[in-house]
């Protein structure tokens, strides 16, 4: 990789940012019980933009331009275990660092340094107690000087960024074929999941979040896939790979287990396909996050009141939120080395300065909130659900009573949830779609015919 690209670039570009020091770390593997009995390790994601490799129980201060790595070596006795591992030196030469300290050391480097929280309690304690402050869920000071200087960079992507997002859409691209393949002769959604997931592991990359596979598709993050498959029901499949760097994907399709979409299914599913093609042909650089959005909101409210499932002009319809009832959650969000980018960092990524969260039922649940910019990357991810919780709220049936033909959206009961989800990036000259070698046309669906160039 070229240093035009490399973490030495980006760490290169935050000293221009800012002027003192930064300690980052990498945090610590969590135990699933007792403590030798722990998950898969994946350092922060904040450390891994700017080490590039994911070492655990590590450290790096970055003053300047300088990088110091601090993390001890390998035990006498982990070999017997875990194999011969690096030292510390050999760390410190594959990342560049110009020191390289055991952590015993941390404390005298850690006083005048910003930093950002790593989500395990004892990495997050020890950052307190090496820095000599308590690490607040709102960032003040430095802390949040240094937040802002790492979104700023972090916002946009570089090549080495977009090749890996790329290797894992193209993997996840694979998975989901799996999972269509896998389809014609499970029984349960757990059998389609292991489909996926296999691909995964078979390309050495693992999963970017819990994969929702399910016939509950009205149940947004559904992480559980126990329930057989039966001809008639939808299948929601939203699972994306992430790399051995830390890069992720996001895809959605729904797919008719049968093979076939009634004609109810279909009707839904070409609503909220409409609603998506005409979101990402609005993107384009400075456009407001929000209004991709609510266009998406609209045709969702057009596509509805044309089934007679809504009552009303769609523009008033989207300013009564009454669109938010089937299509509650946002357009969609950052991507990047976290799956929702940043978010550890609470909406000081997903929202420009000075712009908070709506309280508006269509509003409250948007993720990005500012204009776009060349070089991001984004999901654009409609949708439409039947959820109880919503539609049987008492005072959601007062607040829309006119609004919505219940006797008319009784006849789709056998939608509970379609969603279709693609990653695009924001180019100058027209948005490309990482994801559109997995066709989500309704007939290329139903033949399972989907190809990879």
């Amino acid at each position: 990789m070229s240093q035009v690209n490399s973490p030495y670039h980006r760490r290169k570009h935050l000293a221009e940012q800012i002027d003192f020091p930064v300690l980052l770390w990498s945090g610590k593997p969590s135990p699933r019980n007792f403590p030798a009995n722990i998950y898969p390790f994946r350092a922060n994601s904040h450390f891994l933009y700017f080490a590039g490799v994911s070492i655990p129980n590590a450290a790096i201060r970055l003053d300047g331009e300088e990088l110091t790595l601090f993390m001890d070596d390998p035990s006498p006795g982990s070999a017997l275990w875990h194999g011969i591992e690096p030292t510390r030196a050999e760390w410190a030469e594959k990342i560049g660092a110009d020191k390289h300290y055991a952590i015993a050391e941390l404390p005298n480097y850690g006083k005048d340094a910003a930093t950002l929280p790593v989500q395990d309690f004892a990495t997050r304690s020890l950052q307190s107690e090496v820095c000599n402050r308590s690490l607040p869920k709102t960032l003040t000071g430095r802390d949040l000087d240094l937040a802002r200087a790492v979104i700023s960079l972090r916002m946009r992507h570089d090549e080495a960024a977009l090749s890996e997002m790329r290797q894992a859409m193209e993997v996840s691209i694979k998975a989901h074929q799996a999972g269509m393949e896998a389809t014609k002769q499970a029984k349960t959604e757990a059998e389609v999941r292991a489909a996926i997931e296999a691909t995964f592991i078979t390309h050495q990359m693992s999963p970017a979040y819990c994969s929702i596979v399910t016939v509950h598709g009205e149940v947004l993050h559904n992480d559980r896939s126990p329930h057989p498959l039966n001809p008639g029901d939808l299948l929601l499949v939203d699972a994306g790979a992430e790399t051995p760097g830390g890069w992720a994907s996001d895809i959605t399709r729904t797919w008719p287990v049968s093979g076939k979409f009634s004609a109810t299914q279909r009707a839904i599913y070409e609503v909220v396909l409409g609603a998506q093609k005409r979101s990402i042909d609005r993107i384009k650089p400075g456009v407001e996050y929000e209004k991709i959005h609510l266009e998406a909101a609209l045709a969702i409210a057009e596509g509805l009141v044309d089934l007679g499932i809504l009552i009303g002009e769609p523009e008033s319809l989207v300013e009564r939120d009454a669109h938010a009832l089937f299509f509650p959650h946002g357009i969609g969000h950052l991507l990047g080395l976290d799956v929702h980018d940043m978010e550890d960092l609470g909406d000081l990524a997903g929202y420009a300065t000075g712009r908070k969260r709506s309280d508006r039922f269509g509003l409250r649940f948007l993720r990005l909130n500012r204009p776009l910019e060349s070089g991001m990357v984004v999901t654009i991810e409609p949708g439409f659900y039947q959820v109880p919780g919503i539609l049987n709220n008492p005072q959601m049936r007062e607040k829309y009573k006119g609004v919505v033909n219940w006797e008319k959206l009784a006849q789709f009961a056998d939608v509970r949830g379609i969603r279709i989800e693609d990653d695009v990036l924001v180019a100058d000259a027209r948005a490309e779609v990482l994801t559109a070698h997995l066709d989500s046309a309704p007939d290329a669906v139903e033949q399972h015919l989907y190809t990879v160039d």
